[in-house]
């Protein structure tokens, strides 16, 4: 397993060229480091449920470079691009319901809907680009274990990984701890939290100046 820091020139395409090859990789984001995955990849995503300790009923969002690639995975049509671009990139994670293209029948079973992040960090973003599909992301602990701002707090995992991407320590701030702001945006004109996050006041007072009401 190799520690690669994304500084390195080659860093991108050694990340895309892992995440081609089936590998789960330590990534880091905009507020926390990531264990991530291609998202349409089977076995990649089950070998990332046991690396996680996670329940597999239990869903884990998506990573994408831009809008277009929101909009190719996920049903957005009713989203203004105004509301996309004050939200993100940013740490916020938007639900929606899969398109027809999000076909992995592991990937979050039992519901049809998916988050979408565009974090506000370049490497991650790059890595999505140059890897052309999307990328499965969970936080880089052990599940009910505390998230990770830093490559050594998850240390426990290194070994199960394809290798681990060093972005350094990404905050000093515990608020980061929180992760991205959950918010449920699949149904026209409606929100519902899922998560607040570290972006969850500006996130509501955005999404209410569209017109979006909290569901009943």
């Amino acid at each position: 397993m190799n520690i690669i820091k994304t500084c390195d020139t080659q860093s991108i395409k050694i990340a895309s060229n892992l995440l081609k090859n089936g590998n789960v990789i330590g990534i880091p984001t905009d507020t926390i480091y990531g264990l991530a995955c291609s998202a349409n990849d089977s076995e990649a995503i089950k070998n990332l449920y046991d690396i996680k300790g996670r329940n597999e009923e239990k869903p884990v969002a998506i990573c994408v470079s831009d809008f277009n690639d929101l909009k190719h995975w996920g049903q957005a049509s009713h989203l203004k691009d105004e509301l996309l671009r004050q939200l993100l990139p940013g740490p916020v994670t938007i639900v929606l319901n899969k398109s027809i293209h999000l076909n992995n029948p592991y990937l979050n079973p039992g519901t049809e809907k998916i988050g979408i992040r565009i974090p506000d960090f370049n490497f991650i973003r790059d890595v999505c680009r140059e890897f052309s599909m999307p990328v499965a992301l969970t936080s880089a602990n052990k599940s009910s274990e505390k998230s990770s701002l830093s490559i050594e707090e998850f240390q426990a995992l290194w070994c199960k990984l394809g290798a681990v991407f060093d972005g350094g320590r990404l905050s000093d701030a515990e608020e980061n701890r929180k992760g991205s702001t959950v918010i449920d945006l699949s149904v026209p004109n409606e929100y519902k939290v899922i998560r607040q996050g570290i972006a969850f006041e500006n996130t509501i007072s955005l999404v209410e100046e569209y017109d979006f009401r909290e569901a009943i």
